[in-house]
């Protein structure tokens, strides 16, 4: 196995021009499982860890978050708490603190795994993954970033420079389910964000379809229902709420795999889609935004 390690972006998409079947190597969280479980054993590793504009992020100019595709877990959580708070919520159950400070957002979408943590926060946002070749960039939409278990929209010579994250404009919130309380890999999981300026409602689901997807019924639901009562003071009405969870629920296609069951991941999406909503509501109309 050849182990490439450009030191710059144009060095390594020159690379995987040349070498589409290099398999980019990030944090490795993902990679080198795979190649100590020997599940994969590509003819070529392309070390994308000495390229340093990948670790750093900036503000672009229409106000979102430009996420270097090496930005790492601990970074999200540490830098960008406020500005991008699902994510950072994500972050935080991933792992251990070591793997926090070697896992990458852009890692965990090119693994485009299923249970990934990132994937859920990013879907509620609607955020962009910026992909890059020799012949130029393009932005793919998250919903169109997930091509099937395990797989993404990438052509063989690209590569993920970024993700170009909206900033938070309400509460965002995130859960997941897992057999244990750390280093665990999602059962399944379930992110919302509440856009207060545009009046809208985002979610994301993991682990419950043969790729990440958001629950658009539910979302249309629960915008239209939220019209008269962005401007209220109090908790949501408890049927609502309970709407929303099964309409989330419905969203779904899990099956039965070693870490549960169809059934219990939809059941356990029903009561993370009430949890995560109340919770994100309490926070809206406490916090004095209502009232604004």
């Amino acid at each position: 196995m050849e182990f490439l390690t450009p030191e710059s972006w144009d060095e390594a998409l020159t690379a995987k021009a040349l070498s589409p079947d290099a398999l980019p190597l990030a944090g490795g969280t993902d990679v080198m499982v795979e190649l100590n479980l020997t599940a994969r054993r590509p003819p070529l590793l392309l070390d994308l860890t000495r390229i340093p504009e990948l670790t750093t992020w900036s503000l672009t100019d229409d106000g979102r978050i430009r996420l270097g595709a090496g930005v790492t877990y601990r970074q999200v959580i540490e830098e960008l708490n406020d500005e991008l708070p699902g994510l950072a919520m994500a972050a935080r159950t991933v792992g251990s603190p070591q793997i926090r400070n070697r896992g990458t957002v852009g890692g965990n979408l090119g693994a485009a795994s299923p249970a990934g943590d990132c994937h859920p926060p990013l879907l509620a946002v609607g955020a962009e993954v910026e992909v890059a070749s020799v012949v130029g960039s393009r932005l793919i939409p998250i919903d169109e970033f997930f091509t099937g278990v395990k797989r993404n929209a990438l052509s063989p010579e690209e590569l993920i420079a970024a993700v170009i994250v909206p900033t938070a404009r309400g509460p965002q919130q995130f859960s997941k389910i897992g057999t244990r309380n750390a280093m665990v890999i999602a059962v399944c999981s379930f992110a919302i964000a509440l856009d207060a300026h545009h009046q809208t409602v985002g979610t994301g689901i993991g682990s419950a379809a043969p790729t990440p997807i958001r629950a658009h019924g539910a979302e249309r639901m629960l915008t239209h229902a939220l019209k008269s009562l962005w401007q209220r003071r109090g908790p949501l009405p408890e049927d609502l709420v309970q709407q929303f969870a099964l309409n989330v629920a419905t969203a779904a296609k899990p099956i039965d795999d070693v870490r549960g069951t169809a059934a219990y991941r939809q059941h356990a999406l029903t009561v993370m889609a009430r949890r995560t909503l109340t919770w994100a509501w309490d926070e809206y109309w406490s916090t004095g935004e209502a009232a604004a």
